[in-house]
């Protein structure tokens, strides 16, 4: 049943939509349940790639006779969560999260009913309805909160999902992407040489490298595989080449080539020290990415 322990037969359906590739929050969708419930049952049996219905109902048989009867534990007193709110949302500010939203931010996170109204907040955190009321917005604002109406009466509820950690690494993983890509626009700009392009280089390469280390999970091996393909055809050919003729002289059908050059767009690292140029005909080719070498080294690189 919803909220209760996974059933074998469970296991049985996540073992096969794994299989095609469907994802966490999907799955979880299909089955009622948290994602958080899903992501963390299947990586407690071996990944993705390795997850088995049979050893992941063993395996929670012999967790559940290991731990035997069910103990309740006992409510940490207010004043203690109140000194634990207080703590994290600092650190929480440090991130750039305001103190208000954070302490709301916190407080939600760690009752143990799931949501809590405008009043229960107040309460908790001892703050006037106004502060709750413009924290929450701020948190709707940035996706971080959800609410939902109160079935006991007309107040509404406030809540964390259990996708808020996917989508704010997402929306970080972009944010990076974005920030590499206008960096490497403004070395085109005031050129690769110059002093403000050597820092444009440098943070270019920061910013693409992080969004590569954090957003590398969303492509299959086998589209990597296609990207690399690309690259190389790219350099054996020395000369730009539009979509139906890479396409053609792969061997692959035209969607195939579209994935890979997206693939290289979202990722630019692939392609590391080389770097995707697309012309206003339609072209493509690869060129040396200008933020590898610094002024000096390109001087002394022209002057041999």
């Amino acid at each position: 049943m919803p909220g209760g322990r996974l059933t074998h037969e469970d296991r049985l359906r996540i073992a096969t939509w794994l299989a095609e590739r469907l994802g966490y929050a999907e799955i979880a969708r299909r089955l009622g349940r948290p994602t958080s419930t899903i992501s963390r049952e299947v990586a407690r049996n071996g990944g993705p790639g390795a997850y088995l219905a049979d050893r992941a109902q063993q395996a929670a048989g012999r967790r559940a006779r290991r731990r035997g009867p069910i103990q309740v534990a006992e409510a940490p007193a207010d004043e203690v969560v109140r000194g634990f709110v207080d703590r994290f949302a600092i650190l929480l500010s440090g991130t750039g999260l305001p103190r208000m939203p954070a302490r709301v931010f916190v407080c939600l996170l760690t009752t143990d009913a799931g949501s809590l109204t405008a009043a229960e907040l107040g309460r908790r955190l001892q703050v006037s309805p106004a502060s709750v009321s413009k924290a929450i917005g701020y948190l709707e604002g940035m996706e971080l909160v959800g609410r939902r109406p109160d079935p006991g009466g007309r107040r509404e509820r406030y809540f964390i999902d259990d996708d808020v950690w996917l989508r704010a690494w997402r929306a970080d993983t972009g944010a990076h992407a974005d920030l590499a890509e206008a960096a490497r626009h403004g070395i085109e700009i005031f050129g690769a040489a110059t002093p403000a392009g050597t820092r444009l280089g440098q943070m270019a390469q920061f910013f693409a490298r992080i969004s590569d280390l954090m957003g590398g999970s969303r492509l299959t091996d086998a589209v990597l595989g296609d990207a690399l393909t690309m690259i190389a055809a790219l350099l054996h050919a020395a000369r730009p080449l539009t979509m139906d003729e890479l396409a053609t002289a792969l061997d692959w059908p035209r969607e195939r080539a579209i994935g890979a050059l997206d693939a290289i767009d979202q990722r630019p690292a692939i392609a590391d020290p080389l770097a995707l140029h697309r012309t206003g005909r339609g072209t493509y080719s690869v060129t040396t990415r200008p933020d590898r070498l610094s002024p000096a080294q390109r001087e002394a690189l022209r002057a041999r």
